[in-house]
């Protein structure tokens, strides 16, 4: 489907949804949308990476068909959540010309009705080229509530105000002038299966000079099945979580002597871990949240022997 061409100038926001095989989580992404409480007008841009199925894209068409949200779908056939989301940011930023802020949203959350106000308010108010705001984790019926503390859930700032830096897409603002800024394609694709594509992005804009802020009444809400609970899910998200952080720190090494820097680095990582396991599980007695210091630790070392694990590789439906 295509915008409105004559409501295109009227368009100052557009808010992103890449989607992958949850049609019903995307509806209730795309119903908390509707329910946004602004008076800016905003598109929405669905982009789907199911190019065989292609259920997003028709829960999607059905909401601007009905007239529920102005926007558009697309599909990206390329398979990965770079992909994805560069189809999103790119097709956003040409069809809305006038737009000046660009959100984003991950088809498993919802966001509070004041999300967008309180977003667009801020990069105004504070001129920020980069605006986050909290994901709060929604433990599903079944997974021990005292999870949602877990550093692999828990929002990097509690606090609204400035910040050096922010780690991820799945509730941010992005202005047109730092997309202008670092160019397009906005994340790069060796990320696609392992994740961290939207942290690097950010690591590039604060060293490009950009300003980050966060806004911490900006609330997205996110699910986290059972699954996500279990301590063998819990050790795989801190093996990504320090493979993404060795991979960025390689990419952005200076030098020939970056790259002994950069073992140096891990290996104090590493022995630090231990003592920070032991520290948390003194204080919390709690094995998995321990467990996280030490599984990012030895994420790190196993990439850097080129051992890194890729869960947004989707197999092929049978």
């Amino acid at each position: 489907m295509s915008p409105n061409r004559a409501v295109d100038a009227a368009i100052d926001i557009v808010v992103c949804v890449p989607t992958f095989r949850r049609p019903d989580w995307l509806a209730r992404t795309l119903d908390s949308l509707v329910a946004q409480t602004t008076h800016r007008p905003f598109a929405v841009v669905v982009v789907e990476n199911d190019a065989g199925a292609r259920q997003g894209a028709d829960v999607a068409e059905a909401y601007f068909a009905s007239g529920r949200l102005r926007g558009l779908a697309l599909v990206e056939h390329a398979q990965g959540n770079c992909h994805a989301i560069n189809a999103a940011f790119g097709t956003a930023l040409g069809a809305y010309p006038t737009a000046r802020f660009f959100l984003m949203i991950d088809d498993d959350e919802w966001a509070e009705p004041t999300w967008l106000e309180a977003m667009v308010a801020t990069a105004e108010r504070t001129g920020a080229g980069v605006v986050g705001g909290p994901v709060m984790p929604q433990i599903a019926q079944g997974g021990p509530p005292a999870l949602a503390r877990h550093p692999a859930f828990r929002p990097a700032f509690d606090t609204s105000g400035p910040v050096p830096v922010i780690y991820g897409s799945g509730n941010c603002l992005i202005a047109r002038s730092t997309f202008v800024r670092l160019g397009l394609p906005a994340f790069d694709v060796a990320y696609n299966f392992l994740g961290g594509g939207d942290t690097d992005f950010f690591m590039r804009a604060r060293r490009a000079g950009i300003q980050f802020q966060w806004e911490q009444e900006a609330v997205i809400s996110e699910t986290v099945p059972v699954a996500r609970t279990t301590l063998r899910w819990l050790a795989a998200r801190g093996l990504r979580i320090g493979a993404i952080n060795y991979r960025i720190d390689r990419k952005h090494r200076l030098g020939g002597i970056g790259g002994v820097v950069i073992a140096m680095k891990s290996a104090v990582i590493l022995s630090l871990s231990v003592g920070r396991s032991l520290r948390i599980l003194a204080k919390t007695r709690q094995l998995t949240f321990a467990l996280h210091p030490i599984a990012v630790a030895v994420g790190r070392c196993l990439a850097s022997i080129g051992i890194e694990p890729q869960p947004y590789r989707a197999a092929t439906p049978k």
